[in-house]
């Protein structure tokens, strides 16, 4: 397997800044999730590792070595596509086994790793098949078994689950990261889907309009979001963001909006005066269902609507003219229009900075 390294690396289509300083390294033998929203260069950062466009400016190394120039033949890489792209015409055993067949490995050689990969995959069975014969997870299948009897050193998914239903691309999910934890292979992965960059990568690489916004763990972005952006796209439901400044009230000080106040950590020293924007994560406010239950950082809101998904409830708040989406764990029988206390946990509230977004400390 292989690191990674991605050094200034530049991508213009004309007077279109597709990639934009990308400065990062991945690992040998990680798993990195590309993430963003559509258009924000995460698939063109992936063609270009592949050799499929060329680079504008800077410089990309596949285990120590400058690959700019390097054919993607030569790589070492496989890629697996959105579509599939298997050939009609060939059935499944010799759709796995083209690339070696092209190399001129020995037949016994490929039908030794060919047998190899279709048992780890469990399509041993779909070999004398055809691809219009195929299910989509079994066309996945495939493809992820063409890839891997190359042994490559780097393997790339460019969103290889979004044309299948929801229940067979958590299955995928699961397969994915099987194959890469019995393979131990450098793997980057393109998606736009958060859930999957969570529970898949070891490392996320969060981008937007061709710059690379956050890199680190699934709990490093969600717990602790370099600038709004991030603290937006990731978690579900999307975090409550609230603009406001620091005042003091009674001695102490908190987050005031334009018709509300929030309380703030313990331990915060922000400047009384600064503006900010106030985010809550939805799993961080509790409804308190018992009357008597005290706590010193209690609001009171008006619910809106609450939606049951079996083993959560979602609920839309009004708090003063603010919405206030809260998720608990549970189902709850609450009325539309009932005022409710909700518990608000300040020690995991997040603070941006309103001109620059970006994150600050709470105490500082």
């Amino acid at each position: 397997m292989a690191t990674v390294v991605y050094e200034d690396i530049c991508k213009n289509f004309g007077k279109v800044k597709a990639l934009q300083d990308i400065n990062v390294e991945v690992k040998d033998g990680k798993f990195a999730a590309l993430l963003g929203p559509s258009g924000c260069g995460k698939s063109t950062l992936l063609r270009l590792t592949a050799g499929l466009e060329t680079i504008s400016s800077g410089n990309l190394y596949i285990d120590a070595q400058r690959v700019n120039q390097v054919h993607p033949r030569d790589r070492d890489i496989a890629m697996v596509f959105q579509n599939y792209a298997l050939y009609p015409q060939m059935n499944i055993y010799n759709n796995i086994a083209f690339s070696l067949q092209v190399k001129k490995v020995a037949k016994s050689e490929i039908d030794k790793q060919v047998h190899w990969a279709a048992n780890i995959l469990n399509i041993e069975a779909l070999l004398d098949r055809y691809p219009h014969q195929l299910s989509g997870g079994q066309a996945q299948r495939v493809a992820m078994g063409r890839a891997i009897v190359r042994n490559p050193k780097v393997f790339l998914f460019d969103e290889p689950l979004s044309n299948l239903d929801a229940k067979l691309r958590e299955q995928m999910r699961f397969e994915v990261r099987t194959l890469h934890n019995r393979l131990e292979a450098t793997t980057i992965y393109v998606t736009h889907d958060q859930v999957e960059a969570m529970t898949m990568a070891d490392e996320i690489l969060v981008m937007r309009d061709g710059l690379i916004q956050q890199v680190g763990s699934p709990s490093e972005v969600f717990d602790k979001p370099a600038n709004l952006f991030v603290a937006d796209f990731i978690g579900t439901p999307s975090i409550n963001l609230l603009r406001g400044e620091i005042a003091a009230e009674e001695g102490h000080l908190v987050f005031r909006g334009a018709n509300f106040v929030l309380p703030l950590p313990s331990e915060t020293s922000l400047a009384r005066g600064r503006k900010i924007v106030y985010g809550l994560r939805p799993q961080h406010i509790k409804v308190l269902t018992e009357p008597s239950e005290a706590h010193p950082h209690i609001i009171e809101a008006q619910l809106i609507l609450s939606e049951t998904t079996g083993t959560e409830t979602q609920f839309s708040f009004d708090y003063r003219g603010q919405k206030l989406i809260v998720a608990n764990q549970g189902r709850f029988a609450i009325a539309a229009d009932t005022a409710c206390r909700l518990k608000v946990d300040v020690e995991k509230a997040h603070f941006f900075d309103q001109e620059t977004g970006k994150r600050i400390a709470a105490g500082g």
